[in-house]
C-alpha cells in the first residue's frame, strides 16, 4: 500500500463507516495505529530542540536505540552496551558494547559507532543541545568491542545520560556516507523499527525489524498518526481508527476505558510554571504571591479528575532528591499582602502575559486559565498566550520566554540535575532563570563525587528556590492511555509511548 495523506485519510473514513455500519471496529489488527500527541520535526533525535522533547523520545526509540536500556520501570538494563563503568579513582570510563548487533540497512553495528556517536554528541558544532554533559569525556577510543573514554570532568550522572535526551547511538559509516540531509532523508538505526514512509506534519510508517537483538516486535506495521488535537485523539480510538492513542482529557478517559482498554499510571514529567527573571518577575512579592495563590489541589481534582500528584519542588516522589518537607501553602491571604506590600491590589493588578500550550498535556490550557482566574482574586492580571511545544523550546533557548511560561519537564532517570539542575541554572540553555545566588548554588553540584553530599546540595538548592519562588511547580502528571481490545500496551514511567511494548491481546 503506497500510504500518503489523502490515503490515510481515506482509509480512516472507511474504517468509521465500518464502524457505524456495525461491524466489528476492533477486529484482527494487521496494521496498528497509533494517534500520536505531537508532530516529528526531525530524525536526528540527538540534535536541535526536539531531541530535548521527552514526547518524541517514544518515537525516536522505536527506530534507534540508546548506549543503555531504559525500562519501563525507569531501571537501567544493557542495551547496546552490556557493561558501564568508571575506574577506581573516577578518571576513565570504560563500556562494553553488545556484540551480533546490524543496523537497519544491514551492516554490522560495531564499537566504532558507539565512540563515533560520544564523540559527536560532544561537539558543539553538530548542534547537540547538551553537549556540555557529552564533553565531560575526552579521548574516546574503540577496542574490539570496549569504548574506553578519559573523564576531563566528573559528572556523575554521565551514565544516566546515556538513557535519556540525545543519548542514542547512530550508525557511524552511514551517516558519514549520505550526511545530515540523507540521514534525515533516510534514517537507519538498530531499533526495533524500520521507517518505511515519512510524511511531515501527518505520519510515520513503520516496518518490526526482524533481526532485532531485542526480539522482533508483535505488530508487523505500525502507523503512527500526528494528532495534536486531544478531541481529534478520542475520535480516533472511539471510532476504530486508530487502535491506541494518549494524553486525552480525564472524563474522556473515565467515559471510554470501560469499553476500550485503559491505563492511567505516573509517570516522570511535571507541570511547571518557568518564571523568567525580567519585567516585574524581578520582584519577590509578585512571585511569592502568583505561587501562594495556586490552589493546586484544587486543580488537579475539578480539573484532572484526581489524576495527578501535587508538587512542590522540581522533584516527584519517585525522584532521588525528593524532599517532603519543603512545602509552598496555598494561601490567598498571604498573597494579596505581598502584592499590597509592592503596591498591588485587584483595583491596580500587576500585569505580565504567561504562555502555554493549549492540548499537549491534558487541560494543559484550561489548568492556565484556572491560575489566570486565582490570580485574578489577589490582584494579578495575566494575558494568556497559546503556542505550540516546538516555539516554547525555541524561546527557551533564545531566553525569550514571557515572565510566564507553563511547561511539561521531563526527568525519566530522576536526577536532580535534570529537573533542578537543567531547568534552573542560568548558563543552561534551558533555563531562564538567571540569578546568581542560584547559579552559585548550584555550580559546585555538578562535579560533587560524594553522592549523599550531593543529593543534599541539591535539597538545599530546592528549599531555597521554593522559598523565593523562582519557579512553580505544580503537579505530577498521570498519563492517560486508551487502546483497543486487541492490544496490550505495557505503560513506559518516561510517558515514551513505545509500540514495540505493545501486544496482542
Amino acid at each position: 500500500m503506497n500510504l500518503n495523506r489523502r490515503t490515510l485519510l481515506q482509509s480512516s473514513a472507511a474504517l468509521a463507516a465500518l464502524s457505524v455500519t456495525g461491524l466489528p471496529a476492533h477486529a484482527a489488527i494487521d496494521e496498528l495505529v497509533i494517534a500520536y500527541n505531537v508532530n516529528l520535526p526531525s530524525w536526528d533525535p540527538t540534535v536541535g530542540p526536539s531531541a530535548v522533547n521527552p514526547t518524541i523520545q517514544g518515537l525516536y526509540q522505536s527506530v534507534f536505540d540508546q548506549f543503555i536500556l531504559q525500562q519501563p520501570d525507569l531501571k537501567p538494563a544493557p542495551g547496546l552496551l552490556t557493561e558501564w563503568g568508571w575506574n577506581e579513582d573516577r578518571t576513565k570510563v570504560s563500556m562494553t558494547v553488545r556484540e551480533g548487533v546490524t543496523w537497519h540497512d544491514g551492516s554490522p553495528f560495531t564499537a566504532e559507532d558507539v565512540a563515533w556517536s560520544l564523540t559527536r554528541a560532544a561537539d558543539p558544532a553538530t548542534g547537540n543541545p547538551i553537549n556540555f554533559v557529552w564533553s565531560t569525556l575526552a579521548n574516546i577510543k574503540a577496542d574490539g568491542n570496549t569504548v574506553t573514554a578519559d573523564v576531563k570532568q566528573f559528572d556523575p550522572t554521565i551514565f544516566k545520560w546515556m538513557y535519556f535526551l540525545t543519548g542514542y547511538v547512530l550508525p557511524k559509516a552511514y551517516f558519514e556516507k549520505v550526511g545530515a540531509e540523507g540521514f534525515e532523508a533516510a534514517p537507519i538505526g538498530t531499533g526495533p523499527y524500520m521507517v518505511e514512509k515519512y510524511e511531515r506534519n501527518a505520519f510515520v510508517r513503520l516496518k518490526a525489524n526482524a533481526n532485532y537483538w531485542g526480539g522482533k516486535p508483535d505488530f508487523d506495521t505500525v502507523t503512527i498518526k500526528f494528532v495534536t488535537d486531544a478531541a481529534a485523539r478520542v475520535a480516533e480510538v472511539e471510532s476504530g481508527n486508530s487502535h491506541v492513542t494518549l494524553e486525552m482529557p480525564y472524563e474522556e478517559y473515565d467515559r471510554l476505558k470501560g469499553t476500550l482498554n485503559g491505563i492511567a499510571a505516573p509517570i516522570s514529567d511535571i507541570g511547571m510554571i518557568f518564571l523568567n527573571d525580567i519585567e516585574v518577575m524581578t520582584d519577590p512579592n509578585v512571585r511569592k504571591a502568583a505561587a501562594w495563590a495556586i490552589d493546586k489541589q484544587t486543580i488537579i481534582d475539578r480539573l484532572l479528575s484526581g489524576y495527578g500528584v501535587k508538587i512542590d519542588t522540581l522533584q516527584t516522589p519517585e525522584y532521588e532528591a525528593y524532599d517532603p518537607s519543603i512545602t509552598v501553602p496555598y494561601d490567598e491571604a498571604a498573597a494579596i499582602a505581598a502584592l499590597a506590600a509592592s503596591g498591588y491590589s485587584p483595583d491596580n493588578p500587576v500585569k505580565f502575559k504567561i504562555q502555554t500550550t493549549k492540548g499537549f498535556k491534558p487541560k494543559d490550557y484550561e489548568m492556565v486559565q484556572a491560575i489566570v482566574g486565582l490570580w485574578r482574586k489577589i490582584g494579578i492580571e495575566a494575558e494568556i498566550e497559546v503556542y505550540e511545544i516546538a516555539k516554547h523550546y525555541e524561546l527557551r533557548a533564545a531566553d525569550q520566554l514571557a515572565p510566564a511560561a507553563f511547561y511539561n519537564w521531563g526527568n525519566s532517570v530522576g536526577d536532580p540535575t535534570t529537573s533542578t539542575g537543567f531547568a534552573m541554572f542560568g548558563p543552561s540553555p534551558h533555563s531562564v532563570w538567571d540569578g546568581e545566588d542560584l547559579i552559585n548554588m548550584i555550580g559546585p553540584l555538578w562535579g560533587e563525587a560524594d553522592e549523599a553530599k550531593r543529593i543534599a546540595g541539591w535539597k538545599a538548592v530546592d528549599r531555597y528556590i521554593a522559598e523565593n519562588a523562582l519557579v512553580i511547580p505544580l503537579l505530577q502528571y498521570v498519563q492517560p492511555i486508551l487502546s483497543a481490545p486487541g492490544v496490550t500496551v505495557t505503560p513506559h514511567a518516561s510517558g515514551a509511548l513505545l509500540p514495540h511494548l505493545m501486544k496482542r491481546a
